[in-house]
């Protein structure tokens, strides 16, 4: 261990390699739920391509396992050490490069460690938009959002991560760098490692750079928030919509009566402009056109809404800053939920037409099961993916329920997920927390394809051991 060590601070140079107790890894060994905690062999913090092949490079010599981290701010634990300390730790933040924007060919090439903000704002400074938008886009990296597959509030009309990237650099588990930054949108050349690299938690190589899509600005955009009396309201509205705006309509998330009390607990400054209600529903337009049209839109698409009882109220805001007010309260959900105590969460994905029923029915099992359990149900109504987490009953100590329900409670969700012909999982990824429900609800099939696409790529087992599979 030690010889590797002493190889690698050669190849980092000063700072590049952080090692305990002369620094303090804590920040990098535990994960933003403080959830899962490890202990690192060294923490290695390359500066460029070629330091990532070499650092993979001297692993592979050596047997050290490598576990890939961006921003830390993954909710699956797929990104930090074991406790064994015997990983590398490799961190991408020192790699922040934007290397190229091509205007004409609506493309950015940037490296993994940008964070996701820094990515958005290269592409508005030239009045260009990258439109992935994740709560924590400040401090989470893109090659976090490729690697997970990232969602967020656009998917509705932008899709997800995999749909917003053109080529990928990627550095495999022998220290090869695969160049694959292409910003063609047309490639059938053979097999789309693309693909297979996006979405892989760091398993099957570390991405080090991306070539991004981008599109033009709005000209305009509204927000409004809409109170629905139930689920089946809510998606009528989704449905009108979508028929009245189409393509304009980039936001669709949803909050229930319990999501918001939670902010009024622990968030009182944070406006409501609504009174409580069983659901609330945040939309969004984005016009290519003007204000005013996605005004007179969104006012078309109200009044009907109200006029057929899918709306008992709604507010539309009348500026900038009442439009970002309407998204804190969105996004403010999950750190709520944090001041609460640890919880349950469960990230999802449903047929649009299935979620009423499933709501209905897994609500209903969960109170006759665990009583008094307290719903947060949030998420992206649009692309059909729900934050169905489930906090503790007032009183009871969050660690104690955690500890003693989550395997009950996980399976009868994702029974009912199953049932209902969902996903365990729609954007956060499988990491540690989901791969023994992964194991056992994939198809045996599956499974095998990737166990063989693991072996192929990664014989050793080196890259995120204990992750995914």
């Amino acid at each position: 261990m030690m010889t590797a060590l002493s190889e690698l601070q050669a190849l980092l140079g000063e700072g590049g390699l952080l090692q305990a107790p002369t620094h303090d890894l804590a920040a990098y060994e535990k994960d933003w739920r403080g959830r899962y905690r490890g202990r690192a062999l060294a923490v290695a913090r390359p500066a460029s391509t070629e330091q990532v092949a070499q650092v993979l490079r001297c692993c592979a010599r050596h047997g050290i396992a490598v576990v890939p981290q961006g921003g830390n701010t993954g909710l699956v634990g797929g990104g930090v050490p074991d406790g064994s300390g015997r990983q590398i730790l490799l961190s991408l933040q020192r790699m922040q490069a934007v290397r190229a924007l091509d205007a004409h060919n609506l493309t950015l090439t940037v490296e993994a460690g940008c964070t996701l903000q820094a990515v958005q704002d290269a592409a508005a400074a030239q009045g260009l938009l990258f439109p992935l938008s994740l709560a924590s886009q400040g401090s989470c990296t893109l090659g976090g959002n490729l690697a997970s597959n990232a969602g967020g509030t656009q998917v509705l009309r932008y899709g997800n991560a995999r749909e917003l990237c053109l080529g990928l650099e990627v550095v495999t588990a022998q220290g090869e760098i695969w160049q694959g930054l292409s910003g063609l949108r047309k490639d059938n050349t053979g097999y789309d490692l693309r693909d297979l690299f996006i979405g892989s938690e760091g398993t099957l190589g570390v991405i080090t750079a991306a070539t991004l899509k981008l599109f033009a600005r709005p000209r305009a955009q509204m927000t409004a928030l809409a109170a629905c009396p139930d689920l089946d309201s809510a998606l009528g509205l989704l449905s009108l919509a979508r028929h009245q705006a189409a393509a304009a309509l980039t936001g669709f998330e949803l909050m229930n009566a319990f999501s918001l009390a939670l902010l009024g607990r622990h968030f009182p400054p944070l406006h409501q402009p609504l009174a409580p209600c069983a659901w609330t529903v945040l939309l969004e337009l984005s016009d290519s056109e003007s204000e005013a049209h996605a005004q007179s839109q969104f006012e078309a698409i109200l009044s009907e809404a109200l006029s057929q009882g899918l709306v008992s109220d709604a507010a539309v805001a009348q500026s900038l800053a009442q439009s970002q007010a309407m998204w804190q309260l969105r996004e403010s959900i999950p750190l709520a939920q944090s001041k609460e105590g640890l919880n349950i969460k469960h990230d999802i994905a449903l047929p649009l037409s299935r979620i009423p029923a499933f709501v209905l029915e897994t609500d209903a099992a969960l109170a006759q099961a665990f009583p008094g359990v307290r719903m947060v149900c949030f998420g992206h109504l649009g692309d059909g993916n729900l934050h169905y987490n489930v906090q503790a009953a007032e009183g009871v100590p969050p660690q104690e329920f955690l500890t003693q329900h989550e395997a009950a409670i996980n399976r009868l969700v994702y029974d009912a997920v199953q049932r209902y012909e969902g996903s365990i999982s729609a954007e956060h990824g499988i990491g540690q927390l989901k791969r023994e429900d992964l194991a056992a609800r994939k198809s045996p099939v599956a499974l095998n394809l990737m166990r063989a696409i693991k072996a192929a790529l990664d014989p050793q087992g080196l890259l995120n051991p204990g992750r995914l599979l």
